[in-house]
């Protein structure tokens, strides 16, 4: 199998690349526009591999997506590119409208056109694998109610806005054009190659700085964790075996609060990087972001049941190997904070 992977070099892409090209045979197209949060150096230890081939292309540009399509011709599209950090999505949301809403549809519309070329056994088994979030669904408040793959959407971001707007896309094109759509939606992704300014890279790299942690409000948002690779791996799964026409929940079973999450890291460093004063004192609480959601909590019973994933990871073993691996990869967060990754790939040398 042939896999077209958009955002390939996200975090989250780049551990289904990861993935794939270790853990299976599949071939892999990565297509991404190497925006900010496009990283090649997470794809290092693949890149070379003669099942793996890079495209550096932008999903809004029709004629690129289509050469593409036409050139590698690829089993399955798996669709991960998205603006994705909700705060950046408070302070400039156009950009989110663009790749997250036109982007989505650009690529569907390239889809469609290259499914119906397919002679009858490939149209068959082709699938377009559309990746999505929980944030879609809101906000559940401080009850015990799980979101579960009918819940109905009510997004509160612009980031969450578009994300929603790009899974009605992907399933009207199920429905109205046939198109062989499989939607997922995840919780709280974490682990190896995050980018610096999400949460837990944030706290793990400040702390070692000596530099406040910052959490929004006392710190009482509750979010599902789920490390990474297993992620990737339910994607995987999902593309491989789920039904068309059908969404899946992925979710860690990892409710935690973020001052939770917070205070962990803070001791698991303790542990490794000991020092004379508590990295707990470090801890800051900042004015909270505007409609922030309190609680998101994924029901992934689905996915278990009818494709039989489970997370290998509790939050735990997870939040101890993404620590361990920062202490161990701290040039690579030194480039991305630097932005000597980008200076890099563009041949500019100061």
């Amino acid at each position: 199998m042939k896999l077209l992977i958009t955002g390939g070099a996200g975090f989250i892409g780049s551990a289904v690349i990861r993935h794939t090209i270790n853990s299976t045979k599949d071939e892999v197209v990565n297509l991404d526009k190497l925006t900010y949060a496009g990283n090649l150096e997470s794809l290092e230890d693949v890149s070379e591999n003669g099942r793996y081939a890079f495209e550096q292309v932008d999903i809004c540009n029709r004629a690129e997506v289509d050469r593409v399509l036409a050139e590698h011709k690829p089993d399955a599209i798996m669709h991960l590119a998205a603006e994705s950090h909700v705060d950046r999505s408070i302070d400039a949301p156009a950009a989110f409208i663009e790749t997250n809403i036109v982007g989505t549809y650009t690529l569907l519309e390239a889809a469609r056109q290259y499914w119906n070329g397919l002679d009858e056994e490939r149209r068959e088994n082709f699938r377009f694998h559309h990746i999505s979030t929980d944030e879609v669904y809101g906000d559940l408040e401080d009850t015990s109610d799980l979101f579960t793959e009918t819940t109905s959407y009510a997004p509160s971001s612009p980031y969450s806005a578009s994300k929603a707007s790009s899974d009605h896309l992907a399933r009207a094109w199920q429905r109205t054009y046939g198109l062989p759509v499989l939607v997922t939606n995840c919780s709280n992704n974490y682990g190896p190659y995050h980018f610096p300014e999400k949460l837990i890279p944030l706290v793990i790299l400040n702390a070692l700085e000596n530099k406040p942690l910052p959490v929004y409000g006392e710190g009482n948002q509750i979010r599902d964790w789920l490390y990474v690779e297993d992620h990737a791996r339910a994607l995987y799964k999902v593309v491989k075996e789920g039904r068309p026409g059908e969404t899946y929940n992925i979710g860690g079973h990892n409710e935690k609060r973020n001052i939770e999450v917070v205070q962990t890291i803070c001791d698991i460093l303790q542990e490794l990087r000991p020092q004379d004063h508590s990295y707990r004192n470090l801890i800051t609480h900042v004015k909270d972001r505007p409609g922030h959601d309190l609680r998101y909590a994924i029901d992934a019973s689905k996915i278990q049941s009818q494709l039989g994933w489970l997370p290998n990871e509790t939050f735990e073993t997870g939040i101890r190997k993404t620590v361990e691996w920062y202490l161990n990869n701290l040039d690579w967060c030194q480039r991305v904070q630097d932005g000597s990754y980008q200076r890099e790939r563009l041949g500019v040398t100061s």
